[in-house]
């Protein structure tokens, strides 16, 4: 009977140690005016977010030196890849370091990617998505060069086009070329998968009549994208962060005017429900990327926190 008993002690235990870790989910952020670095944000159900203060990196390139925007994404080998918009211009780049742990980072870069043309205004919201079947990193954001493309309603020093690089290693990149142009001012644009050949990309119209958030379709993550949507969001809102979660995809995204994070759920990308009374989020959050980690992550990114409370 004793060994009966152990057996059944022993078969539980290997059940239990089976059961698939928890998925915690960490939203990079940042505070305005945004020169004190990185923050963060864990959940496990992606919806109610809990602070882990910061800054876990402050910013020490560009300009202006602030961390806007923060993009990361966790590499195949579990490295941490950080991308960041280092000014509000002046930069003919954006800032880069990379971390295993979210605590200690590697020392910060300027990626010069719009180097080739000294008239860019700006280079804001850099963006990551790792293509897994060409294992690279494709980068893209927003920045104007005055007289470039047509004007429209929007003035030269605000028309934006969205660019892009590739890179294996972040240590050579891919001549910059251009990956998005609407006919419109386009920033802070997200790059989802949902197929191989299935690709859309949430973007915001930023022209003055619009500055909502769309989506548009590709057959690669590098497009092109077309067949662009009606505006699933309200005037005055940016910066979407996407989750896939249970079979759908929560876009999250600032309400930059109410001061308040927005979400909605999709299925199909065609059909939007405002699920924004279900999240919560810290006070003070602005828009970044949402990534996943593994329990030992968090559980050290949690004491360290405790420890510089304690110590402030």
């Amino acid at each position: 009977m004793k060994t009966y008993a152990f057996h059944i002690a022993v078969l539980m235990l290997l059940v239990a140690s089976c059961k698939p870790a928890q998925k915690v989910y960490m939203f990079s952020t940042f505070r305005e005016p945004a020169d004190q670095g990185l923050y963060l944000a864990y959940s496990y159900d992606g919806l109610r977010w809990n602070d882990l203060g910061g800054p876990w990196l402050a910013p020490q390139v560009g300009a202006q030196k602030v961390m806007r925007d923060p993009s990361v994404v966790r590499a195949p080998d579990g490295t941490f890849q950080l991308v960041w918009t280092s000014s509000w211009r002046g930069d003919l780049g954006f800032g880069y370091a990379h971390s295993k742990d979210l605590i200690h980072w590697s020392p910060q870069k300027l990626i010069p990617a719009m180097a080739f043309d000294t008239a860019t205004v700006n280079v804001w919201a850099p963006e990551l998505f790792y293509d897994q079947y060409q294992k690279a990193y494709i980068i893209i954001w927003a920045s104007t060069i005055p007289y470039k493309f047509e004007k429209g309603i929007e003035e030269e020093n605000n028309n934006h086009r969205m660019y892009y690089t590739v890179t294996k290693d972040f240590e050579t990149f891919s001549e910059t070329r251009l990956f998005l142009d609407p006919n419109f001012s386009v920033i802070d644009a997200v790059i989802v998968e949902r197929g191989k050949e299935d690709y859309v990309l949430v973007l915001k119209d930023n022209t003055r009549p619009e500055r909502d958030l769309k989506v548009a379709f590709g057959p690669s993550p590098l497009g092109p994208f077309t067949h662009i949507s009606p505006p699933f969001t309200e005037k005055f809102t940016e910066g979407p962060s996407v989750l896939k979660k249970d079979g759908a995809w929560y876009i999250f995204y600032d309400a930059y005017q109410q001061k308040q994070y927005g979400v909605s759920r999709t299925t199909d990308f065609i059909h939007f429900e405002d699920v924004s009374s279900q999240a919560h989020l810290p006070e003070g959050h602005k828009h970044g990327t949402i990534f996943e980690v593994d329990q030992p992550v968090l559980k050290r990114l949690i004491r360290e926190s405790k420890k510089r409370k304690a110590h402030d």
